[in-house]
């Protein structure tokens, strides 16, 4: 009888184990940033806060940076001084797009962006866009 108590209990006990282990599921943040001044202070900070994501939730953090109005110079090749730092992120996963609206504004084609970056339509639409898709919002700069 004790034999059979001891193997009821193991049972119950491996049990609980995986469906412990089962409930530690990593979660994947999604964060998306907004930058929309042409302050270059401003824009060497996101980089830093993207390194501070990267840092605290490593390989668990998708990240947008929508880039429109005065900030749009920050993914133009020829203007922007953070080409490197921007191209090296986006080999590690994070995503930065151009609002095509402040393009065409500022006349500035696909062309001239960093090789690595992306467009949207619009800038303010996909900041909407991701936050009914539950991605946290980050507002930049000021």
């Amino acid at each position: 009888m004790k034999n059979l108590y001891l193997i009821a209990l193991c049972f119950l006990l491996s049990s609980s184990v995986v469906v412990m282990a089962q409930d530690k599921q990593v979660k994947v943040h999604q964060v998306v940033m907004q930058l929309n001044t042409a302050d270059t202070a401003v824009w060497s900070s996101i980089l830093g806060n993207i390194r501070n994501f990267q840092k605290v939730w490593p390989g668990n953090v998708k990240i947008e940076v929508v880039v429109h109005g005065k900030a749009l110079n920050f993914l133009v090749n020829e203007k922007s001084h953070l080409v490197a730092e921007i191209e090296s992120m986006t080999k590690l996963g994070v995503t930065f797009n151009a609002c095509e609206n402040t393009m065409n504004k500022y006349g500035i084609k696909k062309e001239m962006l960093i090789p690595s970056v992306g467009s949207v339509p619009s800038g303010v639409a996909e900041l909407v866009i991701k936050q009914e898709e539950g991605w946290s919002y980050l507002k930049t700069g000021y």
